[in-house]
């Protein structure tokens, strides 16, 4: 067992390059895309989609990495897990990482499958629609999962969206298991409410057996226990005993804990351009908070601070000084 926390965070998710570009419903129409949502796509799709686009704005992305890259702007000592493959942009996304401080000791998938990419559809009401090449992150499994940085991390934070392959899961239930028995504790992100449909009972017994904090927004906490409102989620969560962050758009967000009852957080205003990335960067903000020590409200407040930054402009990653912006 690690005799001390080297990290605050460590996340573990798909290991994506992003795509983002501008789109028009009609685009979407064109493809037969459903808005707001999350696609799988195979080689000749994404390719064909990315021709269609054009290059956009590329970036280092996934999920869980983009919360990593908040959680370390706001000062939080963070790692990551993840597969990419042993090609340029694989080498492009490792070295983003290093640049942000993050530590990333996966080891690069080779001779396999090329690193993963994500196109990102932005229509001018800043729904963005997720088309996802997968590529060398499904190779991810329980071998990858490095059990020093685990044990060294209080918060292991697993993305939902790596949920899809079996060998994921494995690794999971593994990170889980490392992390309790060095006393940390596991969060994870339901990601998608397609991806909840997708695993429901999973996620379900996942959250029951594995998980200390959950974070979700109000699609994705409906989907998963078949609940028409915020509040019979919030119930539904509170019964869990789990320290829950539920964000609900511009309705903020509402911490249900289990030893302080459901704390509402009102949101940040801000001009919404692109959503990508608003729940990772909540998520961010509320860990790096958590890992201060700070009350429930303030890590509420820190998330809804970093959500906003990152939907008032193109890309998930931070453009502006959160620290400043939340004051620290």
């Amino acid at each position: 067992m690690a005799d001390r926390q080297a990290l605050d965070i460590l996340g573990i998710g798909n290991a994506i390059v992003d795509v983002v570009a501008s789109a028009t419903d009609a685009t979407l129409a064109e493809w037969g895309m459903a808005k707001g949502g999350m696609a799988l796509v195979d080689t000749d799709r994404a390719t064909a989609i990315h021709a269609a686009v054009g290059e956009g704005v590329q970036t280092g992305g996934g999920s869980a990495a983009n919360t990593c890259a908040a959680a370390a702007a706001l000062g939080a000592k963070v790692g990551y897990l993840g597969k990419v493959a042993d090609d340029a942009p694989g080498a492009a996304f490792a070295e983003d990482l290093k640049k942000l401080g993050i530590h990333f000791p996966t080891k690069p998938l080779k001779g396999g499958a090329p690193t993963a990419r994500c196109l990102i559809l932005v229509t001018p009401d800043g729904q963005r629609t997720m088309n996802t090449y997968l590529g060398a992150c499904v190779a991810f499994g329980e071998e990858d999962v490095d059990q020093g940085a685990v044990e060294s991390a209080a918060v292991t934070y697993l993305e939902g969206y790596l949920y899809d392959p079996p060998a994921a899961q494995a690794a999971f239930r593994r990170a889980a298991a490392i992390a309790h028995g060095a006393g940390r504790q596991v969060a994870i992100t339901l990601s998608d409410s397609f991806c909840v449909g997708r695993h429901r009972q999973a996620f379900l017994d996942f959250i029951a057996r594995d998980a200390d904090i959950v974070f979700a927004n109000e699609d994705e906490a409906l989907s998963l226990f078949g609940v028409v409102d915020a509040e019979a989620a919030t119930r539904a969560f509170a019964a869990t005993g789990k320290l829950v962050a539920l964000t609900r758009s511009e309705k903020g967000s509402r911490i249900i804990s289990p030893k302080h009852g459901v704390v509402e957080v009102p949101a940040v205003p801000t001009t919404l351009i692109d959503s990508t990335g608003a729940g990772d960067a909540y998520a961010a903000g509320f860990l790096a908070a958590h890992a201060r020590g700070l009350p429930l409200a303030e890590c509420g407040r820190w998330g809804g601070v970093a959500a906003a930054e990152v939907i008032s402009h193109f890309g998930a990653r931070p453009q502006a000084d959160l620290r400043r912006l939340v004051g620290a």
